[in-house]
């Protein structure tokens, strides 16, 4: 073994340290040819007591260690561990997950497929574990699963390097996240709108004004950050978070809406930029055309400028960011330093006069004008509050957007916030609500000012009462303008504000869209799902978005369309925060977000006081986006997107559904309330379809229904098919719109299985109580052992006190061979039509490869060689009759799900069985393809009493309300069949008799022994008459119900011990010959009808 030191000493990191340990009674210290032994760190794996396995965390280096392996003798063809011997001391040489097929915890194993952050790999499976390992199996064969630091063999590492280093620009919190989400937040609203909102509301109301519309953001805030950090957060912002978390149909139609929104608050954005710029040129008398021309041409140049960064790429547009936020703060900072500078007559004319606490105590209560109040304002105000979702909305171009939305979304509030409040304090506590503007005004010797701020400070503005001054917070939307240092920077502010607002949106639009679109919840809308360059940009996007804008721009009502947008915004607030309530009331275990400072029912708080504020703001836009939601919702719901992704929705269903069965099962059965839950032997529900539709036809929306399959043979087998062919199977039903679940087992006998069914099957008061099979149509053909097995489980269903369903149709149920020839066709055929695609690609080539071309394709392909073969199997297939066949067993598995025509039930109730024969037909006649057909009830009686037989049946349906067209007596039942029936019936039986009659004593004995499946004299005499009277009904039977579209017949039962299997086959099949569809019924003898209300 190689114990030199530099194996041990390489300083690469991230590599197990393996120390050699003595195991010696004697002594304990590491062994003498290792060096420095003090310099391990001992870290034991295994029981302490046994104290044989130290693995130290030491740097080494991956080639060294698995050449170490290599050449060492720890390498074995069986993939365990073993000792090497040295004289008389063991040594273990190990390190912990190589040399072994269990894979060490990595990251890797947990990816989705197609992860862009690295490739998923796939574990060793639990079988690969289990099962015991082949002794041809090299080490080289164990490494492919995992090394020592988990990586699998089989995975490219150089190609996720590629993917995670492939030149993807990605933001950090502070320029992803904050920078856009300030800029977002602060809107014009700041500079020319917030000044009114204190004179009008006050500097108390105004405050409560800007707090409560950051209530609305900070809980929608908290809500965002404990979804974001719930997993990993990919491109598509609010609809990624809300979809990922409700499901498909709530993403998916907030996901268009918010799309759309963004995409006309470009239009809106840029208008506001337009209309300050066409404000200048006014003032400077430089009008292009006029003034609504000019806001459309400014803006529309504006809109392809935008356009070119946004396209340039996220690395321009985020250059572009961080200096429109420069001059925005550099804005804001000058009214604050405009504050403080000493204010000349002009400023003061226009009711600017520093800071002042008289200002301050007069515009601190509100003075509501012009029919305006305190949900006015606030509507007017909220918009600024919005934006919050502007970092989240680029959430795949983020490093992390786990810790990246959470830090920045809720820093940008909380600055945001600040600078509101402060701004608007500022301004409140400076400027008086109303001035005239004229240096002249001035208060007069003697004057009484009547507590007015401005009259104490000299001015007299007393005119303002009886018209409407120019100048005050309550006149003026420049008094930024008006009280900042310097004026232009206002403007600039007022230009960074629209123009990074607009920049955000016409980012975010496209991004949200393109996340949808590749989601193919809209598969119209497929198409803009591609990206192009190195960071996926949605190119199709941009432009959809741009044509928008510019649609909005030129032709818009944007006074309209403005409110209906803040309301889209909301919408999603409110999904978002119901989003969080939602994860957190379905208690799943998945849903375990890293931020832990949210509450579900603040956020089920915050969902409603979004919803509110829609209808303060705009209770018409608030209808309309309720409605274009809905539809949506509708929509995406018809439509059931092929999608999964572990919605809080699927999470809520099953807690219901657990929660509904525990509360079942408080509930006492009663005879009203009783519904056939059947167990169905369809083995896969694809073969039998015709035993799956007559069952689901009195079950759908009534019962429960259970498709069971049993596997038989080598169990590791049977595992195996059974666990892989699950979920397939509950798809097929699901696909098919069958109400039915799937369940298989897998056992030594098809008779084990179905009792382990019967047993465990169902939950709670979700038991199943009736058994539904299809008639051993091959029952003569068949083993001794598997007919015996087959009626075995008629017993068992009896023990269990199950109903038994026997059903015959006249073709069989099984078709599984016919679905196997289907099958081949049509692989067949794609493999043809393959062929031909690839000889005419070849063909319109020629001309380029030539001949030579054409082979070289052919061989590549390895189509030359298999052409012909394919091509005769086709021709021979086609050629054989066996294909009408199957095609006629198709057709005949289908005649359930087709609508039956008018018609009769025939119920044959003989013997009374607690009702289950006469409901279940009774339910068939409430379903659309059945209810054309009318019951007509058969029954015996005595041929003296046929009138008083009729009518105490007819006043017993009626008791039970069940309608019927007639009421026959059979009075003949018990007459023998005619000879040609009961030669049949003979001949039938004959070669499973024993004949023991006929033989001496001895041999009848020995024959029993041999056979004691046969039927014996003996046990055919004792059951003459029952055998009579099954061949007898049958001609009834073909007398009277013929023509029927059902016949439903009591279910004859067979004494266990006593009628012998073939006997018992020999009824069922006479009982049910040459007729229509049969359903041969027992019930377990527990009243299911009754007539009490």
């Amino acid at each position: 073994m190689n114990n030199s030191p530099n194996v041990f000493s390489d300083p690469s990191p991230n590599r197990f340290q393996v120390n050699v340990i003595n195991e010696s009674h004697e002594s304990t210290a590491p062994s003498t040819g290792e060096p420095n032994p003090q310099c391990y760190e001992e870290t034991s794996f295994a029981d302490e007591a046994n104290n044989r396995l130290r693995v130290s965390y030491r740097p080494g280096n991956r080639e060294l260690y698995d050449n170490f392996f290599q050449n060492g003798d720890m390498a074995k063809t069986d993939g365990s561990f073993h000792s090497y011997d040295t004289h008389s001391n063991t040594y273990y040489l190990k390190t912990f997950g190589h040399n072994t097929m269990e894979a060490i915890p990595k990251i890797d194993y947990y990816r989705n497929t197609g992860s862009i952050s690295g490739a998923k790999m796939t574990r060793p499976s639990l079988m690969d574990i289990h099962e015991q390992l082949a002794k041809n199996i090299a080490v080289t064969s164990v490494d492919k699963f995992t090394k020592a630091d988990g990586t699998t063999g089989g995975e490219a590492a150089p190609k996720n390097e590629e993917e995670t280093q492939g030149g993807f620009v990605k933001f950090g919190w502070v320029k992803g996240v904050l920078v856009r989400c300030m800029l977002n937040i602060w809107g014009v609203m700041l500079f020319i709108r917030l000044s009114w909102i204190v004179g009008q509301a006050g500097i108390g109301l105004g405050v409560v004004v800007i707090f409560l519309s950051v209530v609305v953001t900070t809980l929608t805030g908290i809500s965002m950050s404990a979804i974001c950090t719930n997993g990993v957060v990919r491109g598509g912002g609010a609809y990624y978070l809300i979809s990922r978390s409700l499901g498909p149909e709530f993403g998916g139609s907030i996901g268009l809406i918010f799309a759309f929104a963004n995409a006309v608050a470009v239009a809106m954005y840029v208008v506001g930029f337009a209309e300050t710029v066409v404000e200048l040129l006014k003032s400077s008398n430089a009008i292009m055309v006029d003034e609504s021309n000019d806001i459309r041409i400014i803006g529309a140049i504006t809109v392809v400028v935008l356009l070119g960064i946004s396209v340039a790429g996220m690395e321009w547009e985020a250059k572009a960011q961080v200096i429109l936020l420069i001059i925005l703060l550099i804005a804001i900072l000058n009214f604050f330093i405009g504050t403080v500078i000493p204010s000349g007559r002009d400023k003061k004319a226009r009711g600017f006069f520093n800071y002042q606490a008289s200002i301050f105590a007069e515009n601190f209560g509100p003075d509501f004008r012009d029919g305006e109040g305190f949900f006015s304002v606030f509507a007017i105000f909220f918009p600024a509050a919005t934006g919050i979702l502007a970092g989240a909305n680029i959430s795949g171009d983020l490093e992390d957007p786990q810790g990246a939305i959470p830090k920045g979304t809720m820093l940008a509030i909380l600055i945001t916030t600040v600078a509101y409040v402060a701004v608007g304090i500022c301004a409140a506590a400076c400027v008086v609500r109303d001035a005239t503007g004229n240096v002249n005004d001035t208060v007069v010797s003697g004057m009484n000012c009547n507590g007015s701020s401005a009259c104490a400070l000299g001015y007299d503005f007393s005119s303002c009462k009886a018209q409407t001054c120019g100048y005050g917070l309550m006149n003026n939307f420049q008094v930024m303008s008006m009280v900042s240092g310097f004026g232009p920077l206002i403007t600039a502010g007022i230009f960074s504000a629209t123009l990074s607002s607009a920049l955000a949106s016409l980012v975010s639009a496209p991004k949200v869209f393109q996340a949808l679109c590749k989601d193919n919840i809209y598969r119209a809308l497929h198409f803009f799902a591609k990206g192009y360059g190195k960071n996926n940009e949605p190119i199709r996007g941009y432009i959809l978005t741009f044509i928008i804008a510019m649609a909005f721009i030129l032709i818009a009502e944007l006074n309209t369309i403005a409110p209906i947008i803040s309301n889209f915004f909301l919408a999603s607030y409110a999904l978002i925060n119901f989003s969080c309530f939602h994860a957190s009331y379905a208690k799943s275990p998945g849903w375990r977000p890293a931020f832990r400072y949210y509450n579900m029912w603040v956020s089920l708080f915050g969902a409603m006081l979004c919803c509110g504020v829609m209808f303060v703001i705009n209770w018409w836009a608030a209808v309309i986006t309720y409605a274009i939601e809905l539809f949506l919702y509708i929509y995406v719901t018809y439509k059931k997107p092929e999608v999964n992704w572990g919605s809080s929705a699927q999470a809520l269903y099953y807690v219901t559904a657990i929660d509904g069965a525990l509360e079942l099962t408080t509930v006492d059965d009663h005879v009203k309330n009783f519904r056939p839950q059947c167990i169905v032997l369809t083995g896969g529900p694809m073969t039998r379809p015709a035993l799956l539709d007559i069952t689901h036809s009195f079950t759908k929306n009534n019962g429960l229904c259970i498709c069971c399959e049993v596997y038989t043979g080598p169990r590791k087998l049977c595992v195996k098919e059974m666990n892989s062919g699950m979920a397939t199977k509950q798809a097929w039903l699901t696909k098919n719109k069958r109400k039915a679940f799937y369940a298989a087992v897998a056992a030594d006998s098809f008779r084990d299985g179905v009792r382990s069914l019967l047993q465990a099957s169902g939950l709670g008061r979700m038991r199943p109580n009736t058994l539904v099979l299809g008639f051993k149509k091959d029952w003569r053909d068949a083993t001794a052992a598997q007919v015996e097995n087959y009626m075995g489980i008629i017993h068992d269903a009896f023990d269990f006190e199950f109903g038994v369903i026997i059903v015959r149709i006249s073709q069989g149920f099984d078709i599984s061979q016919a679905l196997q020839v289907q099958e081949e066709l049509k692989k067949l055929e794609q493999e043809r039509q393959a062929l031909e695609d690839t000889i005419k690609e070849s063909e319109c080539e020629e001309g380029n490869y030539g001949i030579r071309g054409f082979f070289r394709k052919a061989t590549k392909l390895n189509i030359t060689k298999r052409a012909p073969r394919k091509g005769n199997s086709i021709n021979t297939i086609s050629s054989i009759h066996v294909g009408e066949f199957n095609q006629r067993l198709l057709e005949v598995s289908t005649q359930f799900k087709k609508k039956q025509g008018k018609g009769t039930i025939d119920v044959w109730w003989l013997f009374d069985d607690g009702g289950l024969i006469l409901l279940i037909p009774y339910i068939l006649t409430l379903r659309k393809k059945w209810k054309d057909c009318k019951l007509r009830i058969f029954t015996g009686g005595k041929v003296t009493r046929l009138e008083e037989e009729k009518l105490r049946m007819a006043s017993l349906l009626n008791k039970f309300r069940i309608k019927f067209a007639d009421i026959h007596i059979i009075g003949d039942i018990n007459m023998k069949p005619n000879k040609e029936s009961w030669k049949f019936f003979e001949e039938m039986i004959e070669p499973y008799r024993l004949h023991e009659s006929c033989k001496d004593l001895t041999t009848a004995e020995k024959l029993k022994r041999e056979a004691p499946w046969k039927i014996t004299d003996a046990e055919l005499e004792a059951f003459k008459e029952k055998s009579y009277r099954q061949v007898r009904l049958n001609e009834l039977l073909q007398e009277h119900s013929r023509a029927a579209n059902l016949v439903v017949l009591t279910l004859p039962v067979a004494r266990k011990g006593t009628v012998s299997d073939l006997l018992y086959m020999a009824w069922l099949e006479i009982l049910s010959k040459n007729l229509p569809p049969v359903l041969l019924i027992r019930g377990n003898h527990k009243n299911v009808l009754t007539f009490y209300s």
